[in-house]
Parts: structure tokens; sequence; C-alpha cells
């Protein structure tokens, strides 16, 4: 099991991370944050991402859709931004936010690295 620093740093050790956060999807706040700049303000991001994997939730239930949400992936001109919801029993309500330069980044690569560091995180 890794603490969330340890995770974090992991997350920003992944080619292309431009910032990293565990956000509790409850109250929109960043837990731990690592990275980001003036023009990716982690807080923000963190909040903001919350409304998204709400909103895909509440979708799901409308629909009856029983599956888990493995990644919700947004793709901008120069950046990727996964949203990976913890599935573990620590993890349940927070997931992890992992902004990515395209230029530098694996997205495969990426996903396959944050999903196991999502599985080794003890919150």
């Amino acid at each position: 099991m890794a603490s969330m620093d340890v995770s974090l740093k992991e997350m920003m050790a992944i080619d292309g991370a431009l910032g990293a956060v565990v956000v509790d999807y409850g109250s929109g706040m960043a837990l731990g944050a690592l990275g980001g700049s003036k023009d990716l303000d982690l807080q923000v991001a963190a909040a903001g991402n919350t409304e998204v994997v709400k909103a895909k939730m509440r979708t799901m239930e409308s629909l009856g859709l029983k599956d888990v949400i493995e990644d919700i992936l947004i793709t901008l001109t120069g950046q990727y931004h996964i949203i990976r919801p913890m599935t573990g029993r620590g993890g349940k309500g927070l997931f992890l936010y992992l902004a990515l330069d395209r230029t530098r980044a694996n997205l495969a690569l990426a996903r396959h690295q944050l999903r196991g560091i999502e599985e080794k995180l003890e919150v």
C-alpha cells in the first residue's frame, strides 16, 4: 500500500505529467495535489472535475447501467486529462485526476500506470 504523497509523486513521474490530484467528489476538495501551474490551477480542476464525475454517475444511474467507471478521458488540443474514480474500499468517493502534456505523454501507458497507482493507494 502507498501513501497519498507517494502516489502523487508516482503520478507526476508519468511521462508528460503536468499536475496530479486526489479529489473527494462529495465535496470537490483536493485532498492532495502536486504540480500544476498558473495555467493549471489544480484546486479549480478538482472542483470542476467533481461535476464531471457526478454528472456521469447520474447519467449511468438514469440509464440503469451497473458498470463501474474505469476512466473519464478529456482530450484537449494540447493536453490529456484523465479522471479515475477509486474503486477500492478505502477510496470510495474519491478520484484521481492527472493532467498530461499531449506532446510528451503516451496515453495508453499513462492509463496503465494510473491504474496501478490507484490499486496501491491507501487513503
